[in-house]
């Protein structure tokens, strides 16, 4: 009888132990597959490897989500490149001198490039397809002082969003903030009110607060998603993607394998809700990884 009691004593605890078992394993399955945005897995690209002018690609947009042509800039030259999708001759047109350029957008016709300070240039779309840039408008001193990297801009109403990398002042308020601005005729901008995303919900969500080292979040790019107007926000340094509701409320945030994301500095939409990231190569190739969005 004492053998029979062991016996099911035994069965039971390893039952006990491989449900147990399942029920975790369960778990990190749901939580693998929540690491990827609805409609997108992160994980599975197509791959666009840059020639060697654009192995420092730091940023990309689409002239009204059109994906057959790519207009990106590296941060040296002062050079806007554009061409297809895997297409091997890349052809580009200077409009600045060497600076530190970051991000691009293109809006009402006009491309506006942003530099690491916070300056703005502004030129016709039609000059850039044309070979030579004639016309740029320069934009100083309406951003605090402080690192931008991520720009925006929505062809329908005309406003650009920037969003700071590092400020002292961002630090201080535990957030992250951002700018906007409505293009004017004359290549001119308005200033059109602030926005913020709280660094506490990003820490809270990602898990950064049960850390011991944190890193400041400091976004290298950003975007809109077309078919939910859900905000897009990279950061380089983090290796995530954070998405945000139309009112910047955090909603969710995604970690970035670095084996596929290096150096992820530029992200955007075309207008299928199909998602661009690229990558600075550092010591191989830039990269453009394409996501199919799965409805």
């Amino acid at each position: 009888m004492k053998q029979l009691y062991k016996e099911f004593k035994f069965q039971s605890v390893f039952v006990l132990v491989l449900s147990l078992v399942f029920i975790s394993f369960s778990c990190m399955q749901k939580k693998e597959a929540a690491k990827n945005p609805p409609g997108y897995d992160l994980s599975k690209p197509q791959k666009f490897v840059m020639p060697a002018s654009l192995t420092e690609i730091s940023g990309h947009t689409f002239y009204k989500g059109d994906a057959a042509v790519v207009y990106a800039q590296e941060d040296e030259s002062g050079k806007v490149y554009f061409f297809k999708p895997g297409a091997k001759d890349v052809a580009s047109t200077q409009f600045a001198g060497p600076g530190d350029y970051e991000d691009i957008a293109i809006c009402r016709e006009q491309v506006i490039m942003l530099r690491s300070d916070g300056v703005l240039f502004i030129f016709p779309l039609a000059q850039v397809k044309a070979g030579k840039v004639t016309s740029v408008k320069t934009i100083n001193n309406i951003l605090p002082k402080g690192e931008y990297e991520g720009m925006y801009a929505d062809e329908k109403t005309g406003t650009i969003y920037i969003i700071t990398k590092n400020s002292k002042a961002d630090k201080k308020m535990n957030i992250t903030a951002g700018y906007k601005f409505n293009l004017l005729a004359g290549n001119n901008v308005k200033q059109a009110g602030e926005f913020s995303i709280s660094t506490g919900e990003i820490a809270a969500i990602s898990g950064e607060k049960k850390k011991k080292k944190k890193e400041k979040f400091m976004p290298s790019a950003l975007t809109r998603n077309p078919l939910t107007n859900e905000w897009y926000i990279l950061s380089s340094i983090n290796k995530m993607i954070v998405v945000a509701d139309s009112n910047w409320k955090v909603k969710d945030v995604y970690p970035l394998n670095r084996s596929l994301f290096p150096q992820p500095e530029g992200i955007a939409f075309d207008r299928q809700g199909n998602l661009y990231i690229s990558n600075e190569g550092g010591k191989g190739s830039g990269t453009l990884l394409k996501y199919v969005y799965n409805r």
